[in-house]
């Protein structure tokens, strides 16, 4: 038999490299596919073998008064979430359509739809489905649980924050809410800091990928988590206490005056921050939906009026820093005024008056105040009035802030000058006026108003808060303070005529406000009045400026009368919380008319 010769060593190294290198190009064209040509094709398979993805919600961050109490926040609360192979699986591993009665036990059990549980549960393209969003965790856990006992499977739950109001609608309309979670469990911002600073306020949610088999987490499987970055909290300058105490007066005042709405702000005097920005009617936050759409914004800074005599600080307080007028200047102010074809009136009827500039503010005289206004050179009270922050934006980081209307220079004729200087022809929003009438209270220098304490950035990429804060000297602090003194007139009993807005024990100083409202329909003014009162106390240090104004009251009051109350109120309850006292010093005593005797 003859014998089998082996080949030689040479012949069989060479045939082992061939086979190794056969076997090396297996491998590397199986990595160029699996790295370049098909990852799409990779990942789906990887996902139909069990790679489960969740989302790690990031924690919101609080809303916050300037005390740091809390105005939202958010709660321990978990995610419900269903596998529909599980929950359609009985106990001997067959297929069940139990997504019917399990629907039912939820929507009982939850406030969820029915129909759209039970889509969600018969979905048959994946193992990872939401029920309900933002559950209370007890109760999360509780339906969980019942689920189970009642033979149910598939139910587990997420951590997932839920956001709370625990001020309710005190400052809902700067705060603002949250909407309804949408089929994929996000909630969208809807209104006030929570729209504005959302990016601040929500943070980073995380993810974590692991691999599964039979809807159980494989212990050493594969996984990969991202951590949720949580949001940063907002701190307002809001005075939480205030706010609330603000609210229920402007309430009181607008029901009680038969008024359709009112704004109120309180506003500390030396630095421009916002202690108080209220509205009404309002909403309770934690409930939204039961409010109407028209209050879920923020009217104090939306809706723009015409502010009536409240202007007149502004048009007199420039034409004392002009150096063309003091408060002891004599005017006599005939019973009405012919001007190109117009005929200017006073809000009562009367013949030829000789009052003081003081007088004119005190009484509200249209005509005293047109006779003042002839001595501006061109354009130059529309220069005051927009160092004074009329026709700006405020810029304290709210969505939906008006400008108001502040008529160019090319607009600007002596017609419009007549109208504007008494607070026709202009208009403005609550929160910019304010901050008009606190230049006067802060020594003629304009301090921007601010509702965030430090700095933060909008969703728009405005930087906004205290830390932001700018100022510019509007008036000289001389004619500031004899302002101050013709407003204090205005509340004078004897001499004004808004002895209610008189704070006991506080010398105060203020402006009453009485315009026709305009309608955009007919382009007309429709019969309807804006009332309103600003001033601010005490009036010879002053440490808040206060503004109310109602839209709409029926009960045939004006700004002295229904606002002026609310002012004393509001103004009464700042200074005794802060603990301001008063400075006992003697309230002005400047003449309201002259040739009477009183005119020394």
């Amino acid at each position: 038999m003859p014998r089998l010769r082996r080949a030689s060593p040479v012949v069989r190294l060479r045939w082992g490299f061939v086979v190794i290198a056969m076997v090396l190009s297996v491998f590397a064209a199986r990595l160029v596919q699996l790295q370049a040509i098909d990852p799409g094709d990779l990942a789906a398979m990887a996902a139909d073998e069990g790679l489960q993805t969740v989302t790690l919600p990031a924690q919101r961050g609080d809303i916050l008064d300037r005390n740091g109490e809390l105005l939202a926040e958010s709660a321990d609360g978990k995610m419900i979430i269903a596998d529909p192979l599980l929950v359609n699986t009985d106990d001997e591993g067959n297929e069940a359509d139990r997504a019917p009665a399990l629907a039912r036990f939820l929507a009982r059990r939850l406030d969820v739809d029915y129909f759209t549980v039970l889509s969600r549960l018969r979905r048959t393209d994946t193992r990872f489905q939401y029920v309900a969003r933002e559950v209370p965790a007890a109760q999360a856990t509780a339906v969980v649980a019942a689920a189970a006992d009642k033979g149910f499977s598939g139910l587990s739950t997420q951590r997932d924050p839920i956001r709370e109001y625990p001020a309710g609608d005190v400052a809902a309309n700067l705060v603002g809410f949250l909407g309804t979670p949408d089929s994929e469990g996000v909630t969208t911002p809807l209104a006030g800091f929570e729209l504005a600073f959302n990016g601040l306020l929500s943070g980073t949610d995380g993810t974590t990928t692991y691999s599964s088999a039979g809807g159980t987490r494989t212990p050493l499987g594969e996984s990969t988590t991202t951590d949720a970055v949580d949001g940063q909290d907002l701190t307002t300058t809001l005075d939480r206490e205030l706010q609330w105490y603000t609210q229920r007066v402007l309430r009181q005042t607008v029901e009680g005056s038969g008024g359709e709405s009112g704004v109120a702000v309180v506003m500390d005097t030396r630095t421009g921050e916002v202690l108080s920005l209220a509205d009404y009617p309002t909403y309770d936050a934690s409930d939204p939906t039961d409010a109407d759409s028209d209050d879920l914004g923020t009217r104090s800074l939306s809706d723009v009026y015409e502010p009536g005599s409240v202007e007149k600080v502004l048009t007199l307080s420039a034409a004392v820093d002009a150096g063309l007028v003091t408060p002891r200047t004599k005017l006599t102010v005939p019973g009405s005024l012919s001007r190109l074809g117009t005929t200017i009136h006073d809000w009562w009827e009367h013949g030829d008056l000789q009052l003081t500039l003081a007088g004119v503010l005190a009484k509200s005289s249209n005509i005293g105040t047109v006779l003042t206004a002839d001595k501006f050179g061109n354009g130059q009270l529309r220069r005051y009035l927009k160092q004074f922050g009329l026709g700006a934006v405020t810029g304290v980081g709210v969505s939906g802030e008006s400008a108001g209307i502040l008529p160019s220079l090319a607009q600007w004729t002596s017609v419009t000058q007549d109208r504007i200087a008494f607070g026709q022809g202009v208009s403005v929003n609550a929160l910019q006026m304010a901050a008009a009438v606190n230049t006067v209270a802060n020594g003629g220098v304009y301090v921007s108003p601010s509702l965030v304490s430090g700095s933060a950035t909008t969703d728009a990429g405005d930087t906004v808060g205290t830390g932001t804060t700018t100022t510019h000297r509007v008036i000289s602090a001389s004619a500031a303070s004899q302002t101050a003194r013709m407003m204090e007139r205005v509340v004078d009993p004897d001499a004004g005529v808004a002895p209610g807005a008189q704070v006991a024990g506080y010398r105060v100083a203020g402006k009453t406000g009485t315009a026709q409202r305009a309608n955009s329909d007919c382009g007309c003014y429709d019969g309807s009045f804006t009332v309103s009162f600003a001033g601010f106390a005490p009036a010879d240090d002053p440490r808040f400026t206060v503004y109310v104004v109602v839209q709409g009251p029926t009960n045939g009051g004006g700004g002295g009368s229904v606002a002026g109350p609310a002012f004393s109120k509001i103004m009464g309850y700042a200074l005794r919380r802060y603990a301001v006292a008063p400075t006992g010093t003697k309230a002005s005593d400047l003449p309201v008319e002259w040739g009477t005797g009183d005119d020394s």
